[in-house]
């Protein structure tokens, strides 16, 4: 950047997009709070099709920058789920740019420096002091521990999605309490408050639910008919959304432990814990290591934030909470202008 420039006039974006929104910010280059935020859709460069992307970025800018202010801007740095800078031409790092190019040249933000990092790296770099090594951890809808060097992921564990992994993640919480209240219904399973709750808040019909704590093996309480119906209306249910969709239920998860004391869902949560640990445990971290965490499974309300800190504590590990990557992102547009 031209270091005859008045720097105080001129600005930086830092961008957050993910699986559910996409956010924007506008900030001084040389430090300060954030001037302008704008909120949109969701961001995954490699599920979000690329016009929808487009509409996205260029949405969430508008509201982070207002039109007098765009010709000041100076560089743009975006984490993006789904992108990676293992590669040049990795394929989710690609569609994120030229989504972004566009956004960006369809409001007048002309810019020289445009970088397109991962949405953990983003969130990495949002923890006090833009930390440029150590570990981080993201506990929402999925589940992955990235170790950072030099402000880039460089080993992975997990994240390998819905499908093949994920474990301990929103989505395989609420996977669980499905399976569980399924086993309940057919008799397998054990009593949970989980039957009901999940099958209220996926539709089957009040009469053929069960008690909060009723005993599957108790005929009186819940019917072999009862049962039967449950399960025919909770498989096809499930079978209509999209499979990522389970992670809506987790909060229920965590309702059933916190209020109802219910022992198969705690079972749950605490199972979770343990294959976040293990998670993290597969990137051999060292005692004090910086460990950054972002999702909504941890932070102040998350459920899974005291098994965890219990479970890392042993290993000499203190997590490190982040709402998300768009300060991380202003960081990481600013360390570009000096570059």
């Amino acid at each position: 950047m031209n270091s005859d420039l008045n720097q105080t006039s001129v600005y930086v974006v830092g961008l957050d997009a993910g699986g559910t929104r996409t956010r924007a910010v506008l900030a001084p280059v040389r430090g300060g709070d954030p001037e302008g935020e704008g909120v949109s859709g969701p961001g995954n460069a490699l599920t979000v099709p690329g016009p929808q992307l487009t509409e996205h970025l260029a949405e969430a800018l508008a509201q982070a920058v207002p039109q007098a202010l765009r010709d000041r801007v100076v560089a743009v740095a975006a984490g993006f789920a789904g992108a990676s800078r293992t590669a040049p031409d990795e394929p989710g790092r690609v569609r994120a740019h030229a989504a972004l190019t566009v956004a960006l040249r369809r409001l007048g933000i002309g810019v020289d420096s445009v970088e397109i990092h991962s949405d953990i790296e983003a969130a990495f770099a949002s923890a006090p002091g833009h930390p440029a090594d150590g570990l981080a951890l993201v506990a929402g809808t999925g589940a992955v521990a990235v170790r950072v060097t030099a402000r880039a992921c460089t080993e992975t564990a997990g994240g390998d999605g819905w499908l093949l992994g994920d474990d301990g993640s929103g989505f395989w919480i609420g996977r669980e309490a499905v399976r569980l209240a399924l086993r309940m219904a057919d008799g397998r399973g054990g009593p949970t408050a989980l039957a009901a709750s999940v099958g209220r808040a996926l539709g089957v019909p009040e009469d053929v639910l069960p008690g909060e704590a009723a005993d599957p093996h108790d005929t009186g309480a819940w019917t072999r008919a009862r049962r039967e119906a449950y399960r025919m209306h909770l498989l096809p249910a499930v079978m209509d959304r999209p499979p990522v969709q389970l992670a809506r239920l987790a909060p229920l998860v965590a309702e059933a432990a916190a209020r109802h004391r219910d022992a198969v869902a705690t079972g749950i949560l605490e199972t979770a814990a343990d294959h976040l640990t293990g998670t993290v445990r597969a990137l051999d971290p060292r005692p004090g290591e910086r460990i950054v965490a972002t999702g909504g499974l941890l932070g102040p309300d998350g459920p899974l934030t005291e098994p965890l800190t219990a479970r890392l504590r042993p290993l000499g590990l203190t997590l490190d909470w982040v709402s998300d990557g768009s300060r991380g992102a202003v960081a990481l547009a600013r360390l570009g202008c000096r570059a």
